[in-house]
């Protein structure tokens, strides 16, 4: 059973190395993370020695189910001046928020609501406790891969020229409702033929054309817990760039191979990047790959650690840390090839969750 006690007490004492005396975060997926309640609305406020889940009417029951750990509060229509209340029984007046996630408008509700508090911001608490998973999320992880990866080998059996974008989008994510997934991680992308150079290329109603390729971006939810995988498939019959579509291919798959070999303890992020990045580049295709090789899963799709080249912070790899390794190359006007797989760092490399092949493969 996942420790919620001793996740509040360590954000608590991040955010006290930040000048707070008490923390109350209110996004979803790091509320969640600390009290294991996974209602749409509520606060988490941590003190020392005491923790709150306040909420509304419409989640009490909820909350008393979810989150035994923390003391469950009926929310108040002057929230923060109520949160300031609860802080004060245990003496503390300089409450920490999560600056990257309030708004200018929350902000100034919270002064005006609680002027005898001192908000203190607050930077990547709880983010920094999520990078490395526990072995339920872990669990959970693998089990949203293995809804996703089980939906995609189903859709691959109708898979043909024809076919719109949209229905293939439309069933893949009809068969991960069907396998167990809660939704779909993000909107599934489906980028085919010259499409295909759109690296976020939604799903439209472009009909399938024999001997182009085409690119799946998709991912399943399971108890909070994302998966996330790309593969580029190539539809049989002529096409007059098809060599050209199968080195770039290939270039890619070197690339994310190279990404892969590099994933293990003790590694910068940005290391994972610099390995796929140089076989793109050495390949003469440096300037059509243009975002980063990977990044975090968990709670949320993306997130720490980030695997990029100009990384604001660079994060050094460790065991049970989530990441994907997904290079690709981009060709306005021909299409483009990406292959993505999300990876647990092990103790002396890595381990995937996503199972898919990425090996050329024509359908």
């Amino acid at each position: 059973m996942e420790d919620h006690r001793g996740r509040a007490a360590r954000a608590l004492a991040g955010a006290q190395a930040q000048g707070a005396e008490a923390l109350v975060v209110a996004s979803a997926p790091n509320r969640r993370y600390l009290s294991g309640f996974s209602g749409s609305a509520g606060v988490v406020l941590i003190a020392d020695g005491r923790r709150w889940l306040l909420t509304d009417f419409r989640y009490l029951e909820q909350a008393e189910r979810e989150a035994p750990a923390y003391e469950i509060v009926p929310i108040q229509r002057q929230v923060w001046q109520q949160v300031a209340a609860l802080a004060g029984e245990v003496g503390a007046r300089r409450i920490g928020f999560e600056a990257e996630h309030w708004t200018v408008a929350q902000w100034r509700r919270a002064v005006s609501e609680a002027p005898g508090v001192e908000w203190v911001e607050t930077a990547g608490v709880v983010e920094a406790l999520r990078v490395v998973k526990s072995p339920e999320e872990l669990q959970r992880m693998a089990t949203a891969a293995r809804i996703a990866d089980e939906a995609l080998a189903q859709v691959a059996l109708i898979l043909r020229p024809g076919l719109r974008e949209r229905d293939l989008s439309l069933h893949l994510e009809a068969k991960m409702r069907e396998l167990g997934a809660e939704g779909v991680a993000f909107p599934t992308i489906v980028a085919s033929g010259p499409r295909g150079s759109l690296p976020h290329g939604l799903a439209s109603d472009r009909k399938l054309e024999p001997g182009e390729l085409v690119t799946i971006d998709f991912g399943a939810v399971y108890q909070g817990y994302h998966s996330d995988e790309t593969v580029t498939w190539a539809l049989a019959g002529d096409h007059p760039e098809r060599a050209r579509l199968r080195e770039v291919y290939e270039v890619v798959r070197a690339a994310q191979a190279a990404g892969l070999a590099a994933v293990r303890p003790g590694v910068a992020a940005s290391a994972v990047d610099r390995a796929a990045r140089q076989v793109i580049e050495e390949a003469g295709y440096g300037a059509e790959f243009g975002h980063s090789t990977g990044h975090g899963v968990g709670l949320e799709v993306h997130e720490a650690p980030w695997a990029s080249s100009h990384p604001t912070r660079d994060w050094t790899l460790q065991p049970d840390m989530v990441i994907t390794v997904e290079p690709g190359i981009y060709l306005p006007g021909l299409g483009g090839v990406r292959l993505e797989d999300t990876v647990v760092v092990t103790q002396d490399g890595y381990r995937r969750l996503t199972q898919a092949d990425k090996a050329w493969r024509e359908w």
